[in-house]
């Protein structure tokens, strides 16, 4: 999406804008064909007879990707957005032949290694293939398939290196943090307890570990104690092998790691230490929570010196399907365009991180619904969180301008380092105080991709 005027005119893009004569014409035929009811959707020998000539073209295009990689002509990521619409239309009236006709249009313009358009498009139409299929399809596990716990972290590492996405998040949260925690010391006993409600791989500490290490001293040391909330064994002891190893090298630290596995914690049993400062870390974490109010009046109680906030900055409630797809396309083809400010578009590592990262949510998030567990990520806007923080008994901090400086540092530092030739100082990254400086958001042109805001509690 190099031109800024054809990106906006993607982005903007609804089904009523797309009613043309093709669409019309389409929408009509719509009309005269007959809709698969639920139960005879389970007729699967029916429909999956009519969608493997669609898969092999789905195949077709997977082993055709190195000779057609490139950018795509003019005009042809607007058809591509185009034809994800009508498609995503088709899949939700359940018109399986228009569906198919249309989605194998798609499978013969996308490309997993063409230009941002055509790799979103890609990880679109898959997810719209799996809702086709039901979920003990072979065919719905091999579009579905999830990489390996290997895969997944190199992508996620590679991400975290490339783009200022993470680091923006764990930088900020760990500043409010430092802060909360520097307004205590008084009476703190220089210790410092955070409880992280999803730690993952704890790429957000050594950060954290490192400003600390630099203010202590080896006749006065810090404590820092971190409650990591995970969601396996596994994921703990990987995550508290790699801390406790990296904090070994600060002499003037005092570390001590807990892991808890998610769902089995009780945090009214979570006591304080010698007076010590209490940060509570919710980052990209409220948003898989099916009740989060239960969670929120658990830290209430807990009345921590601070609560960070970072979530997506998106509107992917459930709603209807149609007004989900439309926000999560607008979405993700701001984050696939901003791969190009990080990484070439045959880099492996891209690759990877499209792959095993962000296609693999885009489909997940889908087919949320044929998941066992009943999973969803329910991404709300900075208001609505807002509006929920407050309701529980929580009150907006605001955020320093050393927080805004070190973010917009951040960016500044990145595109030094950029190994794609970005355009402007940082690229197409930004970052933008908001609500009166009681958050702040990164960007991507004018595009918000995630928010970060910190609260303390009130009484209720």
């Amino acid at each position: 999406m190099e031109d800024t005027g054809e990106q906006e005119e993607f982005l903007n893009l609804t089904l009523a804008i797309v009613a043309d004569s093709e669409f019309d014409q389409q929408r009509k035929r719509r009309k005269r064909e007959p809709s698969i009811e639920p139960g005879v959707r389970s007729n699967e020998e029916h429909c999956e007879g009519k969608i493997f000539s669609l898969l092999q073209l789905r195949e077709q295009m997977l082993k055709l990707d190195q000779k057609r990689k490139g950018v795509a002509e003019d005009g042809k990521g607007l058809h591509l957005i185009h034809l994800l619409l009508i498609s995503a239309t088709f899949v939700d009236e359940s018109k399986l032949g228009s569906s198919i006709k249309s989605l194998s249009e798609l499978f013969q313009n996308v490309c997993l290694t063409g230009d941002s358009v055509q790799r979103v498009a890609a990880y679109f139409a898959d997810g719209l293939v799996a809702r086709l299929l039901t979920r003990k399809s072979p065919f719905y596990n091999m579009i579905m398939k999830e990489p390996t716990a290997e895969e997944e972290f190199s992508a996620f590492t590679e991400l975290y290196k490339v783009s200022p996405y993470y680091q923006f998040a764990h930088f900020t949260a760990n500043q409010a943090i430092i802060e909360a925690f520097e307004k205590q010391e008084e009476y703190n006993n220089r210790a410092l307890h955070v409880i992280d409600f999803d730690v993952s791989y704890g790429f957000q500490w050594p950060s954290l570990i490192q400003s600390l290490a630099d203010k202590a001293t080896s006749s006065n040391r810090i404590s820092l104690r971190i409650t990591a909330i995970g969601r396996s064994l596994e994921e703990l002891q990987e995550t508290q092998t790699r801390l406790v190893c990296f904090a070994k090298g600060f002499r003037n630290m005092v570390f001590e790691f807990q892991g808890l596995l998610r769902g089995s914690t009780n945090f009214s049993k979570v006591k304080r230490k010698n007076n010590e400062t209490v940060a509570v870390n919710l980052v990209f974490h409220l948003n898989t929570l099916a009740n989060f109010s239960e969670t929120l009046k658990s830290i209430h109680l807990l009345n921590p010196a601070i609560v960070i906030l970072v979530e997506q900055e998106a509107c992917r409630n459930p709603r209807s399907f149609l007004a989900q797809f439309m926000e999560s396309l607008h979405y993700f083809a701001a984050m696939f365009d901003s791969l190009d400010d990080c990484l070439p578009l045959d880099s492996e590592g891209r690759l990877s991180i499209e792959k095993n990262h962000l296609g693999r949510e885009i489909k997940s998030f889908m087919n949320y619904e044929k998941d066992n567990t009943n999973y969803c990520i329910k991404y709300e806007k900075m208001k609505t969180w807002k509006e929920r923080m407050e309701g529980h008994g929580f009150e907006g901090v605001k955020l320093s301008s050393k927080s805004v400086m070190q973010a917009k540092l951040l960016l500044k530092m990145r595109s030094q380092y950029c190994p794609v030739q970005c355009d402007g100082e940082n690229g197409g990254f930004r970052v933008f105080e908001r609500d009166e400086s009681t958050a702040i958001s990164l960007g991507w042109q004018d595009r918000f991709l995630l928010t970060a805001s910190a609260w303390y509690c009130v009484c209720v």
